[in-house]
């Protein structure tokens, strides 16, 4: 017989139920809650299995398609504006470089 373990079953369910109807990533609800991904991703994947959806989390990262397009999109987005902020510095650039000569 294994310990026993430190996570209650209300536990269990309230950080799979929070994974659901967040949208974000198995690691980051994980991270926020001070637990191990693999152990979140292994309780999603029971309950996938137990209710039958157990398509719905990928192999690999444990991440569901949801979760893996919202990630894209946030990206995206970071990454629309980190080129932005660089053509900015850029210009910028250029200006203090073109006043300096004067």
């Amino acid at each position: 017989m294994g310990r026993p373990s430190k996570y209650t079953e209300e536990f269990r369910r309230d950080a799979v139920d929070l994974v659901r109807s967040s949208g974000r990533p198995i690691n980051q609800v994980a991270r926020e809650l001070g637990m191990s991904h693999e152990t979140l991703r292994n309780w999603v994947r029971k309950q996938d299995r137990q209710t039958g959806a157990a398509g719905a989390v990928s192999a690999g990262d444990g991440l569901s398609v949801a979760d893996k397009d919202a990630e894209i999109a946030r990206l995206r987005r970071e990454v629309a504006e980190l080129r932005q902020e660089k053509e900015i510095l850029r210009k910028a650039a250029a200006y203090l470089a073109k006043e300096m000569d004067r």
